[in-house]
Parts: structure tokens; C-alpha cells; sequence
């Protein structure tokens, strides 16, 4: 759980927020939540990825003597799963069949579906946010033969799941989630600093072996990341989702007013449609 023993306002909370540091790739466009509470809050915003994904060679996939064509239904749970996926494939000289089956984690990765195929001609099972909504979809279709493109860095929970179910699923290590090289950063003294995976955690020491917290607040998004952040010695902060702030914004924004701004209005949290 979060850092809650301060009251609102004192002992390592009541540093003013005048800077955030998000361990992810800057928006596309300029209509995120963070553009939202950097304007609101004259708050400096920075963003930087802390990992990056490496490809699994085509050769090397071969290794795994995974034969795609005797699948029938492919899980997705990330874009980055997509796109190597299809490398992989089109590497492969592979169409994929009409009747293939495809189960996403979100709507978010479906639509990302459409930079490869025409899903209007796809069998599409999506889940509402995370492996666990999809779980019961999945059930549903026990006669299909999964296969699972992943990183080699991954939760448990769905081959868990498979496992558990007697479902008939393989995995493919199609890329590999690797510290970025952060050495042009002078250093990541930020009022807060927001992590989205363990990885994220892994890299700000691999990068910064002498990193202290200080009054830094240490937000996490995902139970995983929360324990992450934890094991690492570190004062958990900021902890998404919650029910109050399913979002990451939606927690800082929370936090900010919790501590530092009780006269903002009556506005609400910041939502972000892209569980960041």
C-alpha cells in the first residue's frame, strides 16, 4: 500500500510537486492527462522511457520450434506483442488464415490490430482492461489451441490461468524487455517519479546504482510495479489503480490535492484512456 502515515500537507509530503518524471514515451498528441495537470498545477512534466524492447530474431524464434499455422487463436496483451509478432510473421512469409481467433487484453490493443489485418474479417474477442478480464472469454472457447507472444519478462498470471484450465496454449518469446541506457540523464531528481512496470524499478538502479528517495514520491501503476518499488527499499507514494483513480493521472492528481492543493475546486482526477 502507499505511504499514508502523514497527514495532508506534512513530513515527506509537504515538499511542493514542481516536477514529475513518467517512465514512458511521450503522447502522440497533446490532449493526455499529463498536459492536463501540468497546465493546472504549473507543474514541469518530463517523460522518458526507463526500458526498451529488443526483437527476437526470426532465427532465433525458429529455436522454439513453434509452428504459428498450428495454432487457432493468438493472445495479445500489449502493442509491442503485436508489432513483433507480425515481424515475425511477415519474416516468416506467413498470412495469417481467415479463421484465425484473436483475444486482446483491451479495446486499446484490438484497434491496434488493424495496422496488420482487417478485423471486420477477424474473429475478435476482447477483455475490458487487464488478463483477469479476459480469463473468462478465454473459458468460453476451450476446444481453440492458444499460443501466447510475450517478452521474456511477463506476469504469471495467464499461463497460470491456462495452466489451471487445461487449456491448450504454448508460449513465444518474440522480443525482450531490456534497461534502457538513461547515461544522458543527469540525474532523476524529480518530485515524483512514475514507474509502470518491475522493469521500470530494475533500470533506475541499473542506471543510478546510488539512487537515494529522498523527498522524491515514488508513484506505481499495477500490484506488481507496487511491490517492485517496495522490495527495491522504497517508500511507495503513489499506487494505482485505485477505486477513486483507475488511472495513473488520476492518482497523482489525486495526491497533488490531497496534499498540496485543498483549495483546487471540485474538479475531478484526470482520467487517462490509456491506463497510464
Amino acid at each position: 500500500m502507499a505511504e499514508s502515515a502523514d497527514k495532508p500537507g506534512t513530513g515527506r509530503h509537504a515538499k511542493p510537486i514542481r516536477s514529475i518524471l513518467v517512465t514512458q514515451p511521450k503522447p502522440a498528441n497533446d490532449v493526455s492527462p499529463y498536459f492536463s495537470i501540468a497546465e493546472k498545477y504549473g507543474i514541469k512534466v518530463d517523460f522518458r522511457e526507463f526500458i526498451e524492447v529488443q526483437p527476437v530474431s526470426y532465427k532465433d524464434f525458429r529455436r522454439e520450434k513453434i509452428n504459428i499455422l498450428e495454432y487457432t487463436a493468438v493472445i495479445f496483451t500489449s502493442r509491442n506483442a503485436v508489432d513483433h509478432f507480425f515481424r515475425i510473421c511477415q519474416e516468416a512469409k506467413l498470412e495469417m488464415p481467415a479463421e484465425m481467433k484473436y483475444f486482446c487484453i483491451s479495446e486499446q490493443t484490438a484497434n491496434y490490430l488493424q495496422k496488420y489485418i482487417v478485423l471486420r474479417k477477424r474473429k475478435l474477442f476482447v477483455g475490458e482492461r487487464t488478463a483477469a478480464d479476459l480469463f473468462d472469454v478465454i473459458k468460453k472457447h476451450k476446444g481453440e489451441k492458444f499460443l501466447y507472444p510475450c517478452s521474456d519478462i511477463r506476469k504469471d498470471d495467464l499461463p497460470v490461468f491456462m495452466r489451471a484450465n487445461n487449456l491448450k496454449f504454448s508460449e513465444a518469446v518474440i522480443y525482450r524487455t531490456v534497461a534502457a541506457d538513461l547515461s544522458d540523464l543527469s540525474d532523476v531528481k524529480y518530485d515524483i517519479l512514475a514507474f509502470f512496470s518491475p522493469s521500470g524499478i530494475s533500470s533506475l538502479f541499473i542506471n543510478f546504482p546510488d539512487f537515494t528517495q529522498d523527498g522524491t514520491r515514488i508513484a506505481a501503476f499495477g500490484p506488481t510495479t507496487a511491490k517492485a518499488v517496495i522490495d527495491a527499499g522504497l517508500i511507495l507514494d503513489i499506487e494505482a489503480p485505485m477505486p477513486n483513480a483507475p488511472s495513473m493521472t488520476g492518482a497523482i492528481e489525486a495526491y497533488i490535492r490531497r496534499h498540496q492543493a485543498p483549495d483546487v475546486g471540485k474538479a475531478e482526477p484526470a482520467s487517462d484512456k490509456q491506463n497510464a
